[in-house]
């Protein structure tokens, strides 16, 4: 019987299928994989959150392996990962190599409480109430463009764990089409592509956010599912561990994102979406009202060599364009040399009024 399979497709084949196994052995030990936590800023206003404060975001392979092992090991999505390193075979790394890693994000512009998921950078941030300013970042994957996930507010109703899955007829058509019938349930187990917990959004036609079974782990941070929120395995087990029903959840569309950082505004910009597409005047045209309105000012003289780079590069890594001069503390005067102190009106004029630098557009 003849191969269908070149002897470079047949090597590619099993490389890639050993790499899956390589994945799912890691999640079963435990692997690096979970939520990344950032300290939200001291600041008030401030929306840039900093994982490494000497910006050495980078990483030395010590064995030859994939990005997207790394990105598995980071808690990184594909689409994230390969953005930042465009020059690079996603399937092999050489031992050596330096791979760049995400170091600053901009939180979305919504309330920070419950969770957001921007589906524009296939990341969401969970607040943990009573967490001392904490905010959990996961990457996740979210609908193609014939299955899209739905934007809005709404929240968890309700929380399984070790689900199994009724497929809609709608889905088993599509698979029995393609010469892959599913069964009426697909039982709890590594091939059920709910994973083993699942977070049911109070909307219509059975969303959730939920795990992944081992053949999908690498879909992770990619336009791939039927419309719900895929996750990381062990992700989504703690997610669903923090996460209480009833938490709001804010699921909205944000690729031009905008925030403070000790007085520095930062722009981070995404590709579009699949059936999406906005051109570089649109884009900048987005991005220049969110700068008018974090600055407040109509004409801000910001770096437009930067911006542009930005929006050129859309790798999703936070890029400075504004500096502003901060607002100093009023000082008392000490009084001068035998002479009476004077103190103030009772009443005086308001001190250091101007922009907190937040801003919130809605979902």
């Amino acid at each position: 019987m003849t191969s269908l399979y070149t002897p470079t497709q047949k090597t590619g084949a099993i490389y890639i299928l050993a790499r899956l196994v390589f994945s799912s052995i890691l999640i079963c030990i435990g692997g690096n994989v979970g939520a990344t936590t950032y300290q939200l800023p001291e600041t008030s206003g401030d929306t840039v959150l900093e994982k490494f404060p000497n910006n050495d975001a980078t990483v030395t392979v010590v064995a030859d392996e994939t990005l997207l092992d790394i990105a598995l090991r980071y808690t990184l999505g594909q689409t994230e990962i390969i953005k930042l390193n465009p020059k690079m075979d996603r399937w092999l790394i050489k031992k050596g190599q330096t791979v760049r890693l995400p170091n600053r994000r901009v939180l979305p512009d919504t309330p920070h409480n419950g969770i957001t998921l921007n589906i524009s950078e296939f990341r969401m941030y969970y607040y943990p109430p009573g967490r001392g300013g904490e905010v959990m970042s996961f990457a996740h994957g979210i609908g193609r463009q014939d299955w899209k996930t739905p934007l809005g507010k709404t929240s968890v109703i309700r929380k399984i764990k070790d689900p199994a899955w009724h497929p809609p007829e709608s889905i088993r058509r599509e698979h029995a089409a393609n010469g892959d019938p599913l069964p009426a349930i697909v039982p709890p187990g590594p091939h059920n592509p709910l994973g083993t917990r699942a977070l049911y959004l109070n909307l219509p036609g059975e969303y959730r956010i939920h795990g992944t079974d081992v053949d999908k782990i690498y879909g992770i941070g990619m336009q791939i599912t039927h419309g719900c929120v895929r996750m990381y395995p062990e992700d989504v087990e703690t997610l669903y561990d923090v996460v209480p029903v009833g938490a709001t959840v804010y699921i909205v569309k944000q690729p031009i994102k905008v925030g403070w950082l000790e007085n520095v505004l930062y722009v981070e910009a995404h590709p579009d979406l699949e059936d999406e597409e906005m051109s570089q005047a649109d884009r900048y045209a987005v991005a220049l009202r969110l700068i008018q309105k974090a600055t407040k000012e109509e004409m801000p003289e910001f770096d437009q060599e930067a911006l542009n780079q930005a929006l050129k590069d859309l790798d999703g890594e936070p890029v400075a364009v504004y500096e502003r001069v901060p607002m100093m503390e009023p000082q008392e005067a000490a009084p001068a040399p035998n002479q009476k102190e004077v103190f103030p009106d009772a009443n005086p004029a308001p001190a250091g009024q101007g922009s907190s630098g937040g801003y919130y557009h809605g979902t």
